[in-house]
């Protein structure tokens, strides 16, 4: 049974998640207001650049009298600092509420706790840490980049029951195995519409010619990446046509054109830690790693993972690409789509937990 402060954060983690997709590199906050029992407002981040789940929730509210006797949930500390907007903490000392429940504090450490300081320095009672577990996971990517310094990073495979990803394929005149279903294509895009990035290797590009866009779910395309080492992505391939932003980790310096932005990097198999670096400059917060098998098995051997999805199709074909396989994993859920196996996991070692 929740209490009462865990069922209104509950009501804002719900909300937050409507932010999903187009609030990144923020972070996804629902707010909600409450006087006598009663929700009298409410609201969430719903675009980069426009005004917080604060805000958005106070506006909400039909009588302004009632904001001093009322109690502001929110999963996220309120911001103290100008971005792009005004900051929250100082909104809701301005508008009189006198009691504040946050979720958890704001992981970066220039901000943590300042606008909690805020508005106990107003004179607001302020609870922190209701269900901080479950504020934690819901924004885990923005956590993990604020602590590590790095993108969040989600492996997605797709392989057959004896294994393999694919074919073995010397160039593109023939066509990829096809393994995923309609249903398990589909939550494959929605997972490309929940991160801000997608990276391939140079091997996925030269024998497939992606896209890498989202077409089977409502959403914004991702950032596309390649890592060419070598620079022999042609420059007729659609990661190249300029449509969608994109960035390509190779040997040549930046172009004159700005799309694909290109960032050089040596010609060695230990490089994973400069692109992310790289990447968390560009502030791109996820990413999502769909092939090939040596970019993936190289995050894996790395350790630089955060959680992994595997569909496990009907299908043997006796010989081909060998799948990755996961080290140091914990299964977090296990389904059945269509006949396929659909496998959910997260590595332990990062510390933002799956509840």
């Amino acid at each position: 049974m929740l209490s009462t402060d865990e069922k209104y954060m509950a009501r804002c983690l719900h909300l937050a998640q409507f932010g999903g997709g187009y609030v990144s590199p923020n972070p996804m906050v629902g707010a909600v207001l409450v006087c006598n029992d009663r929700i009298i407002g409410e609201g969430y981040h719903r675009r980069i650049g426009e005004a917080h789940a604060e805000p958005n929730a106070i506006a909400s509210v039909t009588d302004k009298d009632l904001l001093p006797q009322s109690t502001l949930y929110v999963n996220l500390e309120p911001c103290s600092h100008y971005g792009k907007t005004p900051p929250c903490a100082n909104l809701i000392v301005q508008k009189g509420i006198k009691r504040v429940v946050i979720g958890t504090l704001d992981p970066n450490p220039k901000v943590s706790g300042r606008g909690v300081e805020i508005l106990r320095e107003a004179g607001i009672e302020v609870i922190a840490g209701i269900l901080e577990n479950e504020c934690r996971h819901l924004n885990r990517r923005f956590f993990t980049f604020q602590l590590q310094k790095r993108p969040y990073i989600i492996l997605k495979w797709a392989q057959t029951q004896d294994g393999f990803i694919d074919h073995n394929r010397t160039d593109n005149s023939m066509h990829a195995l096809k393994i995923s279903n309609s249903i398990t294509q589909q939550l494959t895009h929605k997972m490309r519409s929940e991160n801000m990035a997608i990276m391939v290797s140079t091997n996925t590009v030269l024998l497939d010619n992606p896209s890498l866009t989202l077409r089977y779910w409502y959403g914004k395309s991702p950032l596309r990446i390649a890592v060419d080492r070598k620079d022999i992505i042609p420059e007729s391939y659609i990661i190249k046509d300029g449509k969608v932003p994109t960035i390509i980790f190779s040997r040549k310096k930046s172009t004159s054109k700005s799309n694909p932005e290109y960032i050089r990097i040596d010609d060695h198999d230990d490089n994973l830690p400069i692109i992310l670096g790289e990447l968390y400059n560009h502030d791109i917060h996820s990413i999502l790693v769909e092939g090939g098998a040596k970019l993936i098995k190289s995050f894996i051997a790395s350790g630089l993972w955060d959680e992994a999805n595997i569909e496990i199709s009907a299908i043997s074909i006796g010989e081909g690409v060998a799948a990755p396989v996961l080290t140091n994993a914990v299964e977090v859920s296990r389904n059945i789509i269509d006949n396929h196996k659909w496998l959910h996991y997260f590595n332990p070692e990062n510390p933002y937990p799956f509840v």
